[in-house]
């Protein structure tokens, strides 16, 4: 139900709705005691129903809540106000990747930065014990002024126990790790472990990862299908098409860094995010000396 202009929760005051998703829907909200505004996110109630499902989400948001770093949406408080569960985030000037990609794919100098800065915000997580499980373009800010910021830490823990459909771009769906057969994750994103039902740790925000990133590169997803059973097939069976195919001019390391990110073998993956941002930074000074060398070639021709 959506909460009309100057509801209080708590402290806060509802001005606008800004999105509105599967894990619920995010206003514009004024601190009524700190004077500021925050992105206040109303968590479904279907979801916070289940008081184990809930401590799951608290305790894991509060871990979230910890970390310090640029890169990752800093989380104010979680509140409740009657019957409504609700998140309180910093407000974010920008737009998400997804509106970004809607326009095409990024170019490489821009797609490698983001990348660098995402990867940055998994290490931070990672080394704190906690995995996002639902990495996708909608859940990446970026900022005017050219910040990235991971949003959404913890509310894969909502979704814990939850049985319902999948489709391709539906909400996060969750596993347990004591039955099989349940998926976690936003279906194009997902990575093997997850459409199986099988546990998850760190190398699945890996997977995940790759596929955002495969899409920055080529302005396309690399496992696609008409249903979220194609897709699921797809991630599970298919390799995707060379970079090459949807982009000019791709470096090899780039299409190796991308390809180890996704391969389908846990075990076979970049085992940490660090030795893939590694990686990611050999290539952008590579990238940087390539381009240094052709402006100086230029020059001396002009001269």
């Amino acid at each position: 139900m959506t909460i009309v202009p100057g509801t209080r929760l708590g402290r806060y005051e509802i001005r606008s709705k800004i999105a509105e998703g599967g894990m619920g829907e995010v206003y514009l909200a004024e601190d009524t005691r700190l004077k500021r505004k925050v992105a206040l996110k109303l968590l479904p109630a279907e979801l916070t129903a289940n008081r184990d499902r809930l401590r799951r989400f608290e305790q894991e948001a509060r871990s979230a809540s910890a970390l310090n770093h640029p890169n990752i949406i800093t989380i104010h408080e979680i509140g409740e106000s009657g019957r409504w569960h609700y998140l309180v985030t910093e407000l974010i000037d920008g737009e998400t990747l997804r509106q970004r990609l809607n326009q095409g794919r990024i170019e490489l100098p821009a797609a490698l930065e983001i990348a660098r800065e995402v990867a940055s915000a998994l290490i931070a997580a990672h080394q704190a014990g906690i995995v996002h499980r639902d990495i996708k373009p909608e859940n990446i800010m970026l900022r005017r002024d050219g910040l990235v910021k991971v949003l959404d830490f913890g509310l894969a823990k909502l979704t814990e126990s939850s049985t319902s459909g999948l489709s391709s771009n539906a909400p996060t769906r969750a596993q347990v790790n004591t039955e099989t057969g349940m998926v976690m994750g936003t279906a194009r994103y997902m990575s093997p472990e997850q459409a199986r039902g099988q546990k998850v740790d760190a190398r699945t925000d890996i997977f995940s990862f790759g596929v955002v990133f495969y899409e920055m590169i080529t302005g396309r997803a690399p496992f696609e299908g008409e249903t979220a059973s194609d897709v699921l097939a797809a991630i599970l069976k298919s390799e995707p098409q060379p970079l090459a195919n949807g982009a000019h001019e791709v470096p090899r390391e780039l299409e190796h860094i991308i390809s180890r990110a996704l391969r389908k073998d846990p075990e076979r993956r970049y085992q940490v995010v660090k030795d893939l941002l590694l990686d990611l930074e050999d290539l952008k000074e590579a990238e940087r000396t390539i381009c240094s060398c052709q402006a100086a070639t230029a020059a001396s021709l002009v001269g």
